[in-house]
């Protein structure tokens, strides 16, 4: 599903943030993405999320050439992923609810069904009865779970988080770990950059180590890949 063969990433006036990486991920899989900070795991996501593009060498996703495609047809690739960010990013003069159905907005989802939707996604992540809250009220884990549900209304086949519980304690970063699993077991593609992931529970998990921008190491799966669902097993309807 996702390929890297020699990729290579500099941004300008920087030297290489990746440097000859390749690298294969399964549709199904849960991968932990490891390295210091500065390491280059936030452009390997990138990269894969196509925000990016390589500056040399071949991204593959669903045997699409990233570099090769049409600045048009970006927007239409980037529709199988939900994107977490460590900061939310958030809109905090709109509501949970309003949140959430930014993105089905966006995609011209009609509003009866955008609405069963964003309640589906918030009921998911715990928060339906909080759909008319502000987010500047919801606790860190609360804003973290609010961004999750704002990446799955759209029903992304890959989810990419970036140091999704990095500000989080010991058990608001549990919740958010079981949320990202949950998702796995029904066949979604999880990819998540990390420092710790609650003590590398990663050993479960296929590992990407990166050390200043090199992949160093990449363990395979203790548990093997699961097995991948269609798209409608993990729907937020």
């Amino acid at each position: 599903m996702i390929k890297f063969d020699q990729v290579t990433k500099r941004y300008p006036g920087s030297d290489e943030v990746l440097k000859n990486v390749s690298l294969h991920i399964e549709a199904g899989e849960f991968v932990f993405v490891t390295g210091n900070s500065g390491a280059g795991k936030s452009t390997l996501l990138k990269l894969i999320a196509a925000t990016e593009r390589p500056t040399s060498g071949t991204v593959l996703i669903a045997n699409q050439n990233v570099s090769q495609l049409k600045a048009s047809a970006i927007p239409f690739l980037r529709r199988r992923f939900g994107l977490i960010f460590q900061d939310h990013k958030l809109l905090y003069d709109r509501n949970c609810f309003e949140n959430v159905i930014l993105p089905l907005r966006i995609n011209g989802v009609p509003g009866n069904e955008a609405a069963k939707r964003v309640r589906a996604a918030l009921d998911k992540v715990g928060l339906l009865h909080k759909e008319k809250a502000m987010p500047i009220t919801l606790s860190g884990g609360e804003q973290q779970r609010l961004a999750i549900a704002r990446a799955v209304v759209s029903r992304p086949s890959i989810l990419i988080a970036d140091e999704p519980t990095g500000n989080l304690d010991a058990n608001y970063a549990a919740d958010i770990m079981a949320i990202f699993y949950a998702f796995n077991q029904v066949g979604v593609t999880v990819i998540m950059a990390t420092h710790d992931a609650l003590g590398m529970s990663a050993t479960q998990n296929r590992v990407l180590h990166l050390n200043q921008g090199q992949l160093m190491q990449s363990s395979p799966s203790i548990t093997g890949i699961n097995q991948t669902a269609s798209n409608s097993d993990v729907s937020t309807s």
